[in-house]
């Protein structure tokens, strides 16, 4: 039976194993060859897969919705707060003019010495040894830690906020379904605890962080309330640390992994390194993105209905040949790879995209000058570092001396 609201995306895919979680590549081939719209009539979803269409989705809110009941997405959807995920312009675009301004590269450059201040602080921490974890290490306390600051929430509590982040981006597959529930609506009880005091410290004694922003925000006529401040809290700090963990982490697996020599170059040549970020955002990113169909439309070709749901497969997006010459490759040359769709497309682009994109490049530069003569693990075996039903890497064990 199905569960209400829940879309299973490992059902679409039949993957079974963690080498098909994480590369997941010739299915996507597959389709965009053969099964470029692709309907699965199992749990009465849309799927495509190619450059152009996923972009269309993406882009065209009239068409293609953000107000949705039936998600891929993990995280509980809650409309309460400033929720950007469920809104449509013009909504979404006097919800996002209330945060934007921090996250805007111009606002973002007084944060690059305390970006760089955490990173030098993490490297110090792997000086002397010989292999580290890169996640636990360095991908996971940099993004926590610096999106705590960014909003005003103590960075010391770092662990925690990730440890209920964790909860809430945990991907969900049928059979543990209920139980997940119980755990993130307990994870958003415990969280909304924690942050709502701080929301009335700000309010009595606003500072410079957007959490006092956020008390000070007009929003419809009227100020938010503290719970709804809570809640977008909650959402900021999820979200900010999830995606750029993710970024850092795969950038090391792709360059140390997927191609080592890429690694070489860039210890020659740090001034590479945004480059060598957007090839991993294209080449190893694992996303996609669900849309409500508004009308009846064949867009596409066939004919969907309206109130079916459709995914963007942006992953599989960008690996079109149609968009990106030799796909397979991951080449930090590449002209032209910031195309890709991995941070979305039109009025939903990434509003963190900025301070993701700042972080890797401050976190991967600064290790490339510390440990110049990385490699991988040779003992590094995939199915020992994903969790079950998850398409990311929980560990990244990588040679830093010998």
């Amino acid at each position: 039976m199905k569960t209400k609201g829940e879309i299973f995306i490992h059902e679409i895919t039949g993957f079974k194993t963690k080498e098909q979680l994480w590369n997941p590549y010739a299915w996507f081939q597959h389709m965009r060859e053969k099964n470029p719209v692709y309907y699965d009539a199992e749990q009465d979803v849309w799927n495509v897969f190619r450059y152009e269409d996923a972009k269309r989705v993406l882009s065209d809110h009239q068409l293609f919705s953000s107000v949705r009941d039936r998600s891929i997405v993990p995280v509980p959807r809650d409309n309460s707060g400033i929720s950007l995920t469920l809104s449509d312009p013009p909504i979404h675009r006097k919800r996002r003019a209330l945060i934007a301004k921090a996250f805007v590269p111009r606002s973002l450059d007084q944060w690059k010495p305390k970006i760089q201040a955490i990173v030098d602080g993490l490297l110090d921490n792997m000086q002397s040894q010989s292999t580290v974890d890169i996640v636990k290490a360095y991908a996971v306390p940099l993004p926590v830690t610096v999106i705590a600051n960014l909003l005003g929430v103590p960075s010391r509590d770092w662990e925690q906020i990730k440890h209920w982040s964790n909860i809430l981006f945990m991907g969900h597959h049928r059979g543990s379904i209920e139980q997940q529930k119980l755990q993130k609506d307990t994870a958003i009880k415990e969280f909304s605890a924690y942050l709502l005091p701080l929301v009335l410290e700000k309010r009595a004694h606003p500072q410079d962080d957007i959490l006092s922003d956020l008390t000070m925000a007009e929003y419809e006529g009227s100020r938010l309330t503290d719970e709804e401040i809570a809640r977008t809290g909650i959402g900021l700090l999820g979200a900010g640390n999830e995606t750029t963990t993710t970024l850092i982490t795969n950038c090391f697996y792709s360059l140390l992994y997927d191609q080592p020599s890429a690694y070489k170059e860039l210890r020659q040549h740090p001034e590479l390194a945004p480059q060598a970020i957007d090839e991993t955002l294209r080449h190893r990113f694992h996303i996609s993105i669900d849309r409500t169909i508004t009308q009846d439309t064949n867009v596409f070709g066939p004919p969907m209905k309206k109130g079916q749901i459709v995914i963007a497969w942006m992953s599989s997006a960008n690996r079109d040949d149609r968009q990106f010459a030799h796909p397979e490759k991951f080449d930090i040359h590449r002209i032209g790879n910031d195309k890709h769709l991995t941070f979305g497309s039109g009025h939903h682009f990434c509003l963190g995209a900025p301070l993701a994109r700042l972080e890797a490049e401050y976190a991967i530069t600064s290790f490339v000058k510390r440990f110049p003569f990385a490699s991988a693990s040779e003992t590094f075996y995939l199915d020992e570092h994903m969790p079950d039903h998850s398409h990311k890497l929980s560990s990244l064990p990588i040679r830093i001396h010998g």
